[in-house]
């Protein structure tokens, strides 16, 4: 039998406690320690999930193979960066940092330590963006919105690097292209940093993304569509659905109007478009993003084979979202306003 991998979680808030649960759930690892300066949480977690309890890492003494780290942002470099220099394997939870200098120090630290360091964009494991993946989509425009209530989380982080981290990884990965141009637009209500934003992302390939966030809203919403020059996709990752309209499965209706030698579909009004066009319902299976990531890290732990998000793409994920929040506070809302006002 395998000796199960001893894992540690340090930050046990909201996330935290999660990756606790997981971790204490699945067979393969053990979890040893629990850290969090907040010892009364730390010790709550350890009496469900177990593990010995510490305010530092520095004073764990057990061997530690891996870890999630899921501190407040701003900390990730602080905390993880430590880890790495130790050998351990981690898993940061997204954002992989506030900025790009933070970001690129933990990837150069992974380097240098030959070190595993994944970043936790647990959409990227969602069934929903699975199913996308498996049919090897080309994309030509992608639009997503991703909205919610304000959960009183990430405060010390807009919206960008909140909720938006997770589209600008997918759209990433679906595009497979960094050089790009962005225009974008923000708003901030509930404190410093922006609650609402959206960014039109114009890649070097051509591909145009056009994202939305918002914790201002009154609903969840969590939703893409990818058009292609073969197929158009819809998919909710919160409903974990979605369906194809593919292009080679609707030639019917094409050759249909060329048959009866019409000159635009608009003379094909009268005719019943939800019985005739082909929507394949996208086969997606029912399973917790969030556990399918941790299987995948300490897969990777053990096998050194990955499959979640490296520490490159954390890092570019990070790069292009500073971008958008920079183009959000260079907005002149002043000066847009009074052109309006003139005309």
């Amino acid at each position: 039998m395998i000796n199960p991998l001893k894992v540690a979680v340090i930050g046990v808030g909201h996330m935290g406690r999660n990756h606790a649960r997981i971790y204490h759930e699945l067979d393969g690892c053990k979890l040893v320690a629990i850290v969090d300066k907040d010892l009364d949480r730390a010790r709550e977690i350890s009496a469900k999930f177990g593990g010995q309890v510490f305010s530092r890492f520095a004073d764990v003494t057990t061997t530690v193979e891996a870890a999630t780290v899921a501190v407040p942002t701003v900390y990730h470099a602080e905390v993880a960066i430590p880890l790495l220099d130790r050998g351990i394997a981690v898993l940061v939870e997204k954002p992989l940092a506030p900025d790009a200098v933070s970001a690129r120090q933990l990837v150069d630290a992974a380097a240098k330590n030959g070190c595993l360091l994944q970043v936790g964009h647990s959409e990227r494991f969602n069934p929903v963006v699975q199913a996308m993946l498996r049919m090897q989509v080309a994309p030509r425009f992608i639009e997503t919105h991703r909205i919610s209530p304000f959960t009183f989380r990430s405060a010390d982080i807009g919206v960008v690097f909140d909720m938006m981290i997770h589209d600008i990884d997918i759209v990433l990965h679906l595009v497979r292209q960094r050089e790009c141009t962005i225009d974008a637009v923000g708003v901030a209500v509930l404190g410093p940093n922006e609650d609402v934003a959206n960014a039109r992302i114009h890649f070097a390939g051509g591909a145009v993304a056009n994202l939305t966030a918002s914790r201002l809203a009154l609903k969840t919403e969590r939703k893409i569509r990818v058009f292609c020059p073969t197929a158009y996709l819809s998919m909710d990752y919160q409903k974990k659905s979605g369906v194809a309209l593919k292009l080679a499965d609707n030639l019917d209706l094409i050759r249909m109007a060329k048959e009866r030698n019409f000159d635009d579909l608009s003379q094909m009004a009268g005719l019943d478009f939800g019985s005739m066009v082909k929507i394949e319902p996208l086969v997606v299976d029912d399973v917790e993003p969030l556990r399918a990531e941790i299987e995948s890290f300490l897969d990777a732990v053990r096998t050194g084979r990955s499959s979640g998000v490296s520490a490159e793409e954390g890092y570019a994920a990070v790069e292009l979202a500073e971008r958008i929040t920079t183009a959000v506070r260079n907005q002149d809302w002043g000066r847009s306003l009074a052109h309006a006002t003139q005309t």
